[in-house]
């Protein structure tokens, strides 16, 4: 193999110092010693792939710690050498990288869609402290994907699935399009064979009769430029076939309508030969209107600049045109790896600087993920490309992925702004925090002091970072409510027993938390207060036989001596739908796991069949003097089809301070019908009120609340 690591060292001569060209050649001997012995699938000795890969990096002129990096890449993995060795004999930079890239061999997982996200997220981690993980995890990836063949079909395409879903957006997202572009290309070829091979053909037919227009056009630009004095290279853009495919996909086309648009890419010096010549080719041919998009005002979140429009050309014609300078051009196919390539300060303040701040948005969703699972979807959420660009007020532009709402807008200009959100003006006007953004907008975001983040606000939005805080926000409140529950809950079991939480013996508190696999306190609470745990048995093993009072006090007691329920418990306490309680009416709990306490009216069918098959988790409870919440009830109208009735049941809700939720009317015949209200309202009593003055409107016969 000394002619492959001669072939690469040669070409470094081009940009690196002998003496890091000569640590590189050192790196692949060690890396050759330590897989001596290993073969690749296909027969090959295993170090002529990370030699592979290091020629992709040398491609991108990095720098020669990430070429030895990739020549090392696999021996911590795959041959026991320890980091400890690798930061001896290289330094601790070329060990973190090679440990950024090395996936987790010695933690056991449950499964192995737990095993990815793991290690994925520790790549990602290593990744905001080095870029450089990523890139050559990039191209230890891409030269995986160009020997799949040696795969079984199952393995190739697992592999190729992750490449499409995580690593080819990734690269996106770093700008490094060309890596991004081959991903997608191998990965279509490796899923969808069959698919890929009729588009190829079709694309090849499609290329002899398009040939003598992409010509024509391409000459017709360049002449025109050229006349006005601007020196530009025009080229036709090819299409790949992932891209076809993706669009006769999603935008329902026929593969002849894609082919029909002919793509041209226009090269300048800078950015004002970039908007000359948009001028040129608007006079040439005639814009679309509303295709236009300006990318160097307001560039991607990957970096990426330019300006694209469409023209109708020659007999109607559509023809996509991107307009860039060289170094632009640079930046769109190399993104990040740019500043590697050309060592300018220009890629540096744009790619490196959004790859930062991309970077610490990660480490952000890293903090409020609550395992590797989840950090993995919302880091999939954060890498769709679709973007829409909205405004501040003051004028800043904001850029969110397609479908973005006005609570996605809130938590990207800060945390708090997102939790405290109550409403949203988009373009001066009042808009629901779930209306889906556009680009151009302005929105100003209404906040209150007392405002918490909303359990439902998780049904719309769309950034990693939003669902990310939303859920760590109603965890972390469901751990202090449950907590607090659960301590009632076992107080009132306790004082059943004739004791008390603060009157048992530390060491015996101790002893059964250790029973029960806990370590704190509050652990156990908590448990008791998500319905894990049920009180009375935990408060049994708390007081033992011995110590309970001759006359033992009864564990359940009447309802009105229960646990007192105030309607602010949050997410621990919920009202069952079967049987709706209000306050007034008599009540009783069922302790759900995972769900906490369940109120069910006290003559619920429901809660009659869990009283008798599981005693030991219904609860007495009763309602608090001061309840300030409205609740869910349902009412059953009997009516008749007259004219102007449904307004007025409406207009006696309304005058009675209530809110409607839903209305359903089903006809019963030609003159009669049954309504299904469905109200929010303060207790009993005010549904009562309700009940009564619906009871005396003509046409309305009967009226009944709607009970399990």
């Amino acid at each position: 193999m000394s002619s492959g690591i001669d072939s690469l060292c040669e070409r470094l001569t081009s940009y690196l110092a002998p003496e890091q060209v000569a640590e590189v050649r050192r790196a692949y001997l060690f890396s050759e010693q330590a897989h001596s012995g290993q073969f690749r699938r296909n027969g090959d000795p295993y170090v002529t792939h990370p030699l592979a890969v290091a020629h992709i990096l040398c491609d991108m002129h990095m720098d020669h710690q990430s070429l030895m990096a990739a020549m090392l890449h696999d021996v911590i993995e795959d041959t026991g050498v320890s980091k400890d060795t690798l930061s001896s004999e290289f330094g601790s930079e070329v060990a973190s990288l090679v440990d950024g890239v090395t996936k987790l061999t010695q933690v056991h997982f449950n499964s192995k869609a737990e095993a990815q996200a793991e290690n994925f997220r520790k790549m990602i981690l290593a990744m905001t402290q080095d870029v450089r993980v990523i890139v050559v995890k990039l191209a230890d990836r891409l030269h995986n994907m160009r020997t799949l063949d040696v795969l079984t079909p199952e393995k190739r395409k697992r592999v190729a699935r992750e490449t499409l879903e995580i690593y080819a957006p990734i690269a996106l997202r770093l700008g490094m399009n060309d890596i991004r572009l081959e991903f997608e290309e191998l990965g279509f070829e490796a899923i969808w064979p069959m698919r890929a091979e009729r588009i190829r053909h079709a694309v090849l037919a499609a290329r002899g009769h398009r040939k003598e227009m992409v010509l024509s056009l391409e000459a017709a630009l360049g002449e025109r430029l050229g006349n006005e004095g601007l020196k530009a290279r025009v080229s036709g853009r090819e299409k790949h076939l992932y891209s076809i495919y993706q669009k006769m996909r999603e935008k329902q086309r026929s593969f002849s309508e894609i082919m029909d648009v002919y793509g041209f890419r226009v090269i300048v010096d800078n950015v004002d030969a970039c908007y000359r010549a948009l001028g040129i080719v608007h006079n040439l041919y005639k814009p679309i209107p509303g295709k236009f998009k300006d990318y160097i005002a307001i560039p991607k979140t990957n970096g990426y600049q330019s300006l694209h429009t469409v023209l109708k050309g020659p007999r109607g014609v559509p023809i996509e045109v991107q307009i860039r300078s060289e170094a632009m051009e640079a930046m769109a196919s190399n993104g990040i790896a740019a500043h590697w390539l050309y060592k300018s300060d220009s890629f540096t303040n744009t790619s490196q600087t959004r790859a930062r701040e991309w970077m610490k948005s990660l480490l952000e969703l890293q903090r409020n993920a609550g395992d590797s699972m989840e950090f993995i979807e919302n880091v999939k959420i954060d890498l769709f490309p679709d973007e829409v660009y909205i405004f501040t007020p003051k004028g800043r532009i904001m850029t969110l992925p397609r479908g973005s709402t006005p609570v996605d807008f809130a938590y990207a200009v800060h945390s708090d702004i997102g939790d405290t959100c109550v409403a949203a003006r988009v373009d001066n006007r009042l808009a629901p925090l779930s209306l889906p953004l556009t680009t151009g907008q302005t929105v100003e975001i209404v906040t209150a002091p007392g405002a918490r983040p909303n359990p439902g606000w998780l049904d719309f939005v769309v950034t990693g970072r939003a669902r990310a805080k939303i859920r760590h926000y109603l965890k972390d409140q469901q751990e202090g409510e449950s907590r607090d529950l659960g301590r009632r809950l076992l107080e009132k079991a306790l004082s059943g027993l004739g004791s008390r939480l603060d009157a048992i013996p530390e060491k015996r508190r101790r002893k059964i938390l250790n029973e029960l696999g806990m370590r704190e306190q509050d652990e156990l609470l908590e448990s008791i207060g998500l319905g894990n745990q049920v009180p009375q048995i935990v408060a049994r093993r708390l007081v033992p036989e011995d110590e309970l009072p001759a006359v033992r006090k009864p564990l359940f007691r009447r309802s009105s001596e229960g646990i007192a329920i105030r309607g602010t418990e949050g997410l621990v306490v919920s009202y069952a739908r079967c049987c709706r309680p209000l306050p007034g009416d008599d009540i009783m709990g069922y302790l759900s796991a995972g769900r906490g306490v369940v109120i069910h009216r006290h003559k619920c069918r429901n809660i009659a069949s869990e009283t008798r098959t599981n005693p030991d988790k219904c609860l007495p409870l009763r309602w608090s003097d001061k309840v300030d919440r409205e609740f869910q009830s349902e009412l059953r109208i009997a009516l008749a089809n007259q004219r102007g009735l449904l307004a007025e049941i409406a207009r006696e809700v309304t005058d009675s301070d209530a809110n409607i939720e839903h209305i359903n009317v089903e006809e019963k015949g030609s003159h009669h019908g049954v309504m299904q209200l469905g109200l929010l309202v303060k207790d009993r009593i005010h549904l009562a009120r309700i009940i009564k003055r619906i009871r005396v409107l003509t046409g309305v016969d009967k009226v009944t609340r709607v009970r399990a």
